[in-house]
């Protein structure tokens, strides 16, 4: 069993899920203590608890200590869970797009299909938006040669939550490829997303995009924003996704929540210099995919090489546990990422890998 210090590096929730996955994938029995010990509520909340879950009934796995506010737990995988489709409620706004990226590696090196619904949260601060999974990381991913289909059914805000995605993965047939994006290239086009459930009275959606395309054209940038007016969402709430296409296939985003308090035209401004931020650096990958796209980097077969827009915490810890079950070799010099994928294969017809 591997023992791993929960309060390295970020210290948070993202440890949980990719020490869960990775122990899933490689079928390496794993002891995490001091669970998200650098947070300022410690312990398994509830949308941590639901990935060790779900990512323990896709391999039958025992659990032990799992519950919430648990700071020390024990993961187990035995052999797969042959189902096609699977219905995972986080019951809070915690974030269904986490628990979406947590389980995509597990589930796509299955041997066949599968179908998940994820009830909670999918918009909030601090968690990717669906926008951004779909346009950004999904995009990624299918260039790797992991076809996945992530699609909003419906929105959900913090604090009822309520929302629902869907998850569509077919099996990956033997390996992912790396990527090689380490040159940056010019602005093609700016695009973007406004979305508002039950506010089309006060123009939310409008008032964002208009904010942002006053902060975009000042950088000579203009975007063509779609405004969404939602009425199936439990709550009223918003957010707001901007995207920059580049040449050569690169596509960088940016987006934020709604919350209380928080103006339209805030917001607006706010997604709107995170994405020009980040194209000032000359980035392949913005601040969220480039921690994000290292799990899967690493299962590929060979070297991807990206440029980001800087170091933080998730990339350190992503890069630890990537090293720590794969053998693989994440690099941060500057600007520059550098992933030495293992080439890791599917499952096998008996189960878990050894």
């Amino acid at each position: 069993m591997l023992d791993i210090d929960g309060a390295r590096y970020s210290g948070s929730g993202t440890i949980v899920r990719q020490a869960v996955a990775f122990s899933a994938l490689t079928g390496i029995p794993i002891h995490l203590y001091h669970v998200r010990a650098k947070r300022p509520k410690p312990g398994l909340r509830r949308q941590h608890l639901r990935v060790v879950q779900a990512i323990g009934e896709l391999v039958n796995a025992s659990l032990t200590d799992v519950y919430e506010g648990s700071q020390d737990f024990r993961f187990v995988p035995h052999a797969l869970n042959p189902a096609s489709q699977y219905v995972w409620d986080i019951g809070s706004a915690g974030s269904t797009t986490m628990l979406a990226l947590a389980v995509l590696p597990v589930l796509a090196f299955r041997s066949s299909s599968t179908v998940a619904e994820i009830h909670g949260g999918v918009f909030q601060d601090f968690a990717p938006s669906v926008f951004h999974l779909e346009h950004v990381m999904q995009p990624w991913l299918q260039a790797m040669g992991l076809r996945a289909t992530v699609t909003l059914v419906r929105p959900g805000y913090v604090p009822t939550g309520r929302g629902v995605i869907r998850l569509e993965v077919e099996p990956v047939p033997d390996r992912l490829a790396p990527l090689i994006f380490h040159r940056s290239t010019a602005v093609q086009k700016v695009w973007g997303i406004a979305l508002a459930s039950h506010l089309a009275e006060r123009r939310v959606a409008q008032r964002m995009a208009d904010a942002a395309n006053r902060t975009l054209v000042r950088a000579g940038h203009r975007a063509d924003i779609e405004i969404r007016e939602d009425t199936t969402a439990h709550q009223a709430g918003a957010a707001l996704a901007l995207f920059a296409d580049c040449e050569g296939g690169i596509r960088l985003g940016a987006d934020r929540a709604g919350a209380p308090g928080r103006r339209s035209e805030d917001i607006g401004r706010q997604v709107a210099k995170q994405l020009l931020d980040d194209l000032a650096t000359g980035a392949t990958l913005d601040r969220f995919a480039a921690d994000q796209i290292i799990p899967f980097a690493a299962l590929a077969d060979g070297e991807s090489r990206f440029l980001i827009p800087g170091q933080t915490d998730h990339i350190e810890s992503n890069a630890w546990l990537a090293h720590l079950f794969l053998g693989a070799k994440v690099t941060v010099h500057g600007h520059r990422l550098n992933i030495t994928g293992t080439g890791y294969r599917p499952f096998s017809s008996t189960g878990v890998r050894s």
